[in-house]
């Protein structure tokens, strides 16, 4: 018995040692200590988990020193090659020259599971046959009157009257929650036709809203483990995992009992009014006979998750800036002051979105506050088939292209070298109108065949509420309250966003 633990201690030993002095050996040979380490057995992966909790900071500072491009290295047996890239060049040729090789595939649909067959994680025909038909409903001009109608609405009814609660109790509130609110709510209202109301006084919770959140967060540990790994743990309903079944039943459950409400009431009066996305797709002539529920249920949970989180972070990024920039601030309540405005009977003041839609400043303040906290902070892509990307790195079947675009606009040799800062003035030309920057520098969007059906109208719903909140009130950060990236899917804020409002006195 001494014996063999006297030989277990001499194994440990040995293994401690050779680890101490593999450590050094590479290390000594790093050009920088930046470039995480390759290990034996693991490879990169210890430097990754090692960073979860400020990981776009991390890529960020890899991508800065390496430069734009690295190969991250996973262990052997798990299939985690990770090329990770901040390049234009490489972009384009991924997302745009070269876009027939770079489908979404397997790996992408099986993490993304949630979204069965809907839009975002199907390819070939199915995409472009749900992406001709999302395109001809959001376009029409019903369902943009509808938007601009229901965004002022709700940003003058619900949100506007919760702020003023606010700033009437003096208290601190959480400006991310009330953003993430209303996006929902509003998001819920142009796909469904049903407001949850979660933008009220004594903010209710909302299963929907929580079930999606749960979602998210399995997704985002989906991408940061080896596939195996997340794979047993789903089998098995362990660990995170265990909150996906629960998300996906109470999520399709709303959307199976909104279906049944809608159809019943398409029976009962021979058709639907109704100008949200799921009237349209019901009513639609083509489909009226041989659409299924099926298909009703993965198109709306992809337009939900598209665009419910992504406006939300938007918005409490662009007020975090301001507090940080009382310049911009400064200037776009001058530039507000030019457009005709509405006083409530409350006082309050609010702009129709044919208004706001013409003000170049807010729309460069926003494009620039997406550079720099893009709600979608990462995107991925695997080729089909061998390549050779601009940079010239290779990449071949089952590799995965990270694409980051939070290292991205903070990159000098994309940006300058005044990437860190928040100047709008970058994307307005000397004539006083908008520059064009190519979405492959600019990715909040997307970019190339899968550019976002929906951006305009996030612009109609962020310039809407952004404009109503920085003309009727002041909004100020908590001292001493940390504002940092969370891990997820979705840029949100690890801490929320902590602030006092107060009403603005130069209203009028």
């Amino acid at each position: 018995m001494a014996v063999s633990s006297f030989s277990f201690l001499e194994l440990l030993l040995s293994f401690l040692c050779f680890g101490f002095f593999y450590y050094y050996h590479v290390k000594s040979k790093q050009k920088n200590p930046v470039i995480p380490l390759q290990w034996p057995l693991v490879g990169m992966l210890p430097a990754l988990l090692a960073n979860c909790n400020h990981l776009h900071e991390w890529i960020t500072s890899v991508l800065t020193v390496t430069p734009l491009n690295f190969r991250f290295i996973g262990p052997p047996s798990s299939d985690m090659r990770l090329f990770i890239t901040s390049d234009p060049a490489n972009i384009r040729h991924v997302f745009n020259t070269n876009f027939s090789n770079y489908p979404k595939g397997r790996e992408f649909q099986e993490i993304f599971d949630i979204l069965g067959d809907g839009i975002f994680s199907a390819d070939g025909e199915s995409w472009r046959r749900q992406r001709t038909k999302a395109q001809m409903l959001m376009s029409s001009p019903r369902f943009r009157a509808f938007v601009a109608r229901y965004s002022r609405d709700k940003v003058e009814k619900a949100l506007l009257p919760l702020l003023a609660h606010g700033a009437g109790t003096g208290d601190a509130c959480n400006l991310q929650d009330v953003f993430r609110r209303l996006t929902f709510d509003t998001t819920t209202t142009l796909v469904f036709g049903v407001d949850p109301g979660s933008v009220a006084i004594d903010l209710p919770e909302v299963p929907f809203a929580r079930a999606m959140d749960d979602a998210m967060t399995v997704l985002l540990l989906r991408h940061i483990v080896p596939l195996s790994w997340w794979r047993l743990a789903r089998r098995l309903g362990i660990g995170y995992e265990r909150k996906m079944p629960v998300a996906w039943r109470t999520m399709d459950r709303f959307v199976a009992d909104t279906i049944a409400k809608r159809r019943a009431e398409k029976a009962r009066t021979g058709i639907d009014d109704s100008a949200d996305l799921l009237s349209s797709y019901i009513n639609d002539d083509e489909e009226d006979a041989g659409t299924v529920d099926a298909f009703l249920r993965d198109t709306t949970i992809n337009l939900m998750l598209a665009g419910r989180d992504t406006t939300g972070s938007a918005l409490s990024w662009f007020f975090y800036l301001l507090t940080k920039n009382p310049r911009v601030l400064h200037k776009l309540l001058q530039e507000l002051d030019s457009v005709k405005s509405t006083t409530t009977a409350d006082g309050m003041v609010i702009f129709d979105p044919d208004e706001t839609g013409r003000l170049v400043y807010l729309h460069a303040a926003l494009c620039e506050s997406l550079r720099l906290y893009p709600p979608v902070p990462m995107e991925h892509k695997g080729p089909a088939a061998a390549d050779v990307l601009p940079s010239g790195h290779e990449v071949r079947p089952g590799d995965k292209i990270v694409v980051s675009l939070y290292a991205m606009g903070r990159m000098e040799s994309v940006w300058g070298s005044d990437c860190m800062e928040f100047r709008p003035e970058r994307w307005i030309s000397d004539d006083g109108k908008l520059r064009y920057v190519p979405s492959y520098k600019f990715m909040s969007f997307n970019s190339g065949p899968r550019t976002c059906l929906g951006k305009d109208m996030a612009f109609v719903q962020l310039k809407t509420a952004a404009a109503a909140v920085m003309k009727n009130f002041e909004i100020e950060a908590v001292a001493g309250h940390v504002v940092e990236p969370k891990l997820s899917i979705i840029l949100h804020m690890k801490n929320g966003f902590m602030v006092t409002v107060k009403r603005r006195l130069a209203v009028c």
